[in-house]
């Protein structure tokens, strides 16, 4: 119980964090289960639940400011949802899963540590394809591996001059939610017939510790200008992660 308690408290400040920037925190949550040796088949369950836990309440206060962008979201999650459930649906060995985890938060560290400025650029239109082309590929990630996917989408999305940055932020919000769904929906029916589903429900004290930890992140994020210290130690954990798990998977 107190092992469960510190990883709560881990939890927490890894939500407050990344709702800051618009993101959801999965990938850093199933490396923290990974270090503290849960069982690797059912981390992306966990992570993806705290995932939805955290950007529902993200969304929400979005959409009660009016950021949220609907019709040029839905290109972006017309292929994402689908293959996302797919890759939560495929079984991959420990040290893939672990290797392609450390990749994605070595992504996610250069994603915060490099993030544009928030500014208010003009907003370039994308060709037709490319949302569903974009969408499909990261969703597919994420299911596998049990992250949302916008630590990958968002700096994309700055790049290509998508929208203003809360926008972006907001679209990020929604890709994670509806990715996090669909992906959790795949990994439960490839948990059902294993008999590991009871083994979640030890961990549900982390839910309320990232709704919690999510919410003051995302109110900072809206009400505060810059919070660019808190990113970049946010980016230099996520690194550090990142080398503790290829290192990891290098001696599996």
């Amino acid at each position: 119980m107190t092992a469960l308690a510190g990883l709560a408290g881990l939890f927490f400040l890894t939500a407050l964090a990344y709702a800051l920037v618009g993101f959801g925190g999965g990938s850093t949550y199933t490396a923290l289960l990974v270090l503290a040796d849960t069982d690797f088949r059912i981390l992306p369950a966990i992570s993806l639940a705290c995932n939805i836990t955290v950007v529902t309440g993200s969304v929400v206060q979005y959409a009660s400011a009016r950021l949220i962008r609907w019709a040029r979201i839905l290109p972006l999650v017309a292929l994402s949802v689908p293959l996302a459930w797919f890759g939560g649906r495929m079984e991959i060995p420990e040290q893939t899963f672990i290797t392609l985890l450390g990749l994605a938060l070595l992504a996610s560290a250069a994603a915060l540590a490099f993030r544009p400025p928030a500014q208010d650029s003009r907003t370039v239109s994308m060709p037709v394809w490319t949302g569903p082309a974009l969408g499909g590929s990261i969703g597919f990630l994420a299911g596998l591996v049990g992250i949302g996917g916008g630590i990958f989408l968002a700096p994309i999305l700055h790049f290509l001059q998508w929208g203003k940055a809360r926008e972006i932020a907001a679209a990020a919000s929604i890709f994670i939610l509806v990715n996090s769904i669909a992906g959790l929906a795949g990994q439960a029916q490839r948990l059902s017939g294993t008999g590991d589903v009871a083994a979640l429900l030890q961990y549900w004290p982390l839910l309320p510790a990232v709704l919690i930890g999510g919410q003051i992140g995302v109110w900072l994020g809206r009400t505060r200008t810059s919070d660019a210290w808190l990113i970049r130690l946010t980016a230099l954990l996520v690194l550090f992660v990142a080398l503790r798990l290829l290192w990891r998977a290098s001696g599996l």
